[in-house]
């Protein structure tokens, strides 16, 4: 199995538009964050988890030439906004784009790209084949089995995602035991880590590393990162063995 890291950045990005600290003024290619989204490359299969603002510049700049099927966590624009530019993958495969997500995402796609579900086709709007889903109920890409874990970001579901021996987990702040059950086991885990600070839905780096201790991955990873977590540099100096901060276009291989 084959991850790339398409973005590693919070909601905003890094560097926050008009912001002069000095994540946000580094040089560092590593502390240039675009919105947190993974591509899967797993048993001739190709997976986007989320398809955000940045989804057309991820996938020009990764050249992906072929998806097979977007995983949605849920539905805030950072996670979804990019949708729309599937329908480049519409064109060129000839087919429907699957998407899988929960009830609640599915609602809000309609709502935030009714066209697309239209009953009145128009061309060139992309072409999507949603499949709901429910954690805790696994289900299949061709010959891929997914287990979609839910955690909560502060009161809202959100949807993390166990594929073998990997888990991709971001915007959360809680996860209930019997949702850690899932994970357990995992060799390899990806977790969202905004800031130090204590926040309302997010995992601070504190929080991200007492899960992390809790699960017990072989390797973890860091992401859903804002600037005020600090600079990359510093943030990797601060992590126990096996920790690592993740960074846009890092690739690792399970």
């Amino acid at each position: 199995m084959k991850i790339t890291f398409l973005g590693t950045g919070t909601s905003q990005g890094v560097p926050v538009i008009a912001c002069d600290c000095e994540v946000c003024q580094s040089d560092d290619k590593n502390d240039k964050r675009l919105r947190s989204s993974i591509l899967i490359e797993y048993r001739a299969q190709t997976i986007v988890i989320d398809t955000g603002p940045d989804f057309r510049c991820q996938m020009l700049r990764q050249n992906v030439r072929e998806l097979d099927a977007v995983l949605l966590t849920h539905s805030h624009k950072d996670h979804i906004a990019g949708l729309d530019d599937v329908r480049a993958f519409n064109f060129k495969q000839e087919r429907n784009m699957p998407i899988y997500a929960s009830e609640d995402t599915i609602t809000a796609l309609k709502r935030e790209f009714y066209y697309a579900f239209s009953d009145v086709y128009y061309p060139g709007i992309p072409r999507l084949e949603v499949h709901p889903i429910r954690a805790g109920e696994s289900f299949w890409i061709k010959d891929i089995s997914v287990m979609p874990v839910q955690v909560m970001h502060h009161k809202m579901p959100v949807l993390g995602f166990r594929i073998a021996d990997f888990t991709y987990i971001t915007d959360a702040k809680t996860v209930d035991k019997e949702n850690k059950k899932l994970i357990e086991g995992t060799n390899t885990l990806v977790v969202n880590c905004l800031q130090e600070d204590p926040h309302l839905s997010h995992f601070t780096l504190e929080e991200a590393l007492d899960f992390i201790n809790q699960i017990k991955p072989e390797k973890a990873y860091l992401t859903h990162i804002s600037h005020r977590l600090g600079l990359h540099k510093n943030i990797q100096k601060r992590l126990p063995e096996g920790v690592e901060v993740a960074s846009d276009g890092l690739v690792i291989n399970i």
